[in-house]
């Protein structure tokens, strides 16, 4: 869906669309094509495959490829490291994703709840009036009864 309410182009490109051939993911990420196909391997960056088994990148995936190089040669952080770093993002952003989709929820029900509780409110007798006893040591019986209507 767009934004204004109309259905997505399925030809409109996105991060996630598989688009770019190992070479040009290659080029793209500042990486040899054989290193991606190692990180393709060990389950790092997993491509999309198109209908002839060759690899598809997307905009996404050179992302991570450049992120995987930057902790690999920067911050000196082996691979096995650098997977488990990955799964934990995405774990993350599993969980926040959660975490919206149950503050909707809750923000729903508590909307709910109010529009029951207005209806119920709405649905009070108006004809009560609270008793207040002016004489509390009397132990008086107040009863009171409607005028009734003489019809003459």
């Amino acid at each position: 869906m767009n934004g204004r309410g109309g259905r997505r182009n399925p030809y409109q490109l996105t991060d996630d669309s598989p688009v770019y051939v190992i070479s040009v993911a290659a080029q793209l990420s500042g990486l040899h094509p054989q290193t991606l196909r190692q990180y393709d391997r060990l389950g790092l960056v997993s491509p999309d495959r198109a209908a002839g088994r060759g690899r598809r990148y997307s905009a996404r995936d050179i992302e991570l490829l450049r992120q995987v190089q930057e902790l690999s040669q920067d911050e000196g952080i082996n691979l096995a490291g650098i997977k488990r770093i990955i799964e934990l993002e995405n774990q993350v952003a599993a969980l926040k994703s959660r975490v919206v989709e149950l503050q909707q929820a809750v923000e729903g029900a508590a909307a709910a709840m109010q529009q029951r509780e207005a209806q119920v409110h709405a649905s009070y007798r108006r004809d009560l009036v609270p008793y207040e006893d002016v004489h509390p040591q009397s132990g008086a019986l107040v009863v009171w009864r409607p005028k009734t209507q003489r019809h003459d």
